[in-house]
């Protein structure tokens, strides 16, 4: 059911995004190619969802929306080129076909065009620029949360409170954000903005812990990139953190940040996971942050837009991919 709104979201959202990035040169190719395959549109959903929750037109909200969207875009090209990743979402991604120098400007561009498109709209004034300047304060933590991240992978004393302090930063930030431009742009209460501000940064952290449980027990087919990528390029996901915490300690750095990776490697580190239940960690902390996001809805009256948002909670650790 959640699946198939979010599918009628994302055709809702597929025109106008090649609208606003319309250009026949390579830079505009280059930004749009991410954008034009799809992904889940979570972001541009929760602003939706948040807008109607709190009694906001949905459609006032769609350009804002698009803007977050294109905001998620331009940090994923960014991201890839960090990460030297050749896959994104089933296809090569931008810098892999377009080069290094031209991603990066596809990436901002994206983000030139998302505080364009939300400072365009029409409305009151003072809520778009509470709106730009979340947006802006979103990007900011999301940058705090990458550089985090990259210094991350030279340390193997990386604590569980630092993992969560940087998926707050690179995945919570803008699902709490998200949902708090639908929320004011819908005209929502104080109340209402933060209590759906907390549901986003929850739903963002149980979110980014079940994807990077699905890095490493899912399939690339299905997940749309390799397989162990995260360990590849020495991640500090929670699990790997865990083991280096654990009996298996030794033999993860071996492994860890090995470019020359086998299937074998990524499975000795999957058996060492499962042997010392740390999937069942992973999973109940992901459960627990998704019921703490349904809780921050309970003063909310039951409604189809409610039991919406309660699915997409649900959905974030139950999806294949």
């Amino acid at each position: 059911m959640i699946e198939e709104k979010l599918k009628k979201t994302s055709l809702l959202l597929d025109q106008p995004i090649k609208n606003y990035i319309d250009g026949s040169d390579v830079l505009y190719k280059a930004a749009l190619h991410l954008p034009s395959h799809g992904g889940k549109r979570l972001r541009p959903f929760l602003v939706i969802k948040s807008c109607e929750i709190v009694g906001g037109d949905t459609n006032y909200v769609i350009p804002a929306a698009i803007a977050v969207e294109l905001l998620h875009n331009f940090t994923l090209i960014h991201d890839d080129i960090m990460d030297n990743d050749l896959l994104r979402r089933g296809v090569p991604t931008v810098h892999t076909i377009w080069g290094i120098p031209m991603g990066i400007l596809a990436g901002d561009l994206l983000f030139a065009k998302a505080f364009h498109i939300l400072l365009s709209m029409k409305g009151d004034y003072e809520r778009l620029i509470r709106a730009a300047e979340i947006m802006a304060k979103a990007t900011i933590i999301i940058s705090e949360g990458q550089s985090m991240d990259m210094s991350f992978e030279k340390r193997n004393d990386v604590s569980e409170e630092e993992y969560m302090t940087m998926i707050y930063k690179k995945t919570g930030a803008l699902f709490e954000a998200s949902a708090k431009i639908g929320a004011i742009l819908g005209g929502g209460s104080e109340e209402m903005i933060e209590c759906l501000g907390n549901y986003g940064k929850n739903l963002g952290i149980g979110f980014q812990i079940f994807d990077d449980y699905l890095g490493l027990v899912s399939k690339e087919e299905i997940l749309g990139k390799p397989i162990g990528s995260d360990i590849r390029e020495g991640k500090k996901t929670i699990f790997i953190i865990k083991l280096l915490n654990s009996s298996s300690r030794d033999k993860v750095i071996n492994i860890l940040g090995k470019k020359d990776i086998s299937n074998e490697d990524i499975a000795s580190i999957i058996y060492y996971i499962k042997n010392e239940k740390i999937d069942e960690y992973v999973l109940n902390k992901a459960k627990l942050h998704i019921d703490l996001a349904i809780s921050s809805l309970s003063i909310f009256p039951n409604s189809e837009a409610k039991n919406d948002l309660i699915e997409l909670a649900k959905y974030a650790i139950s999806r294949l991919k």
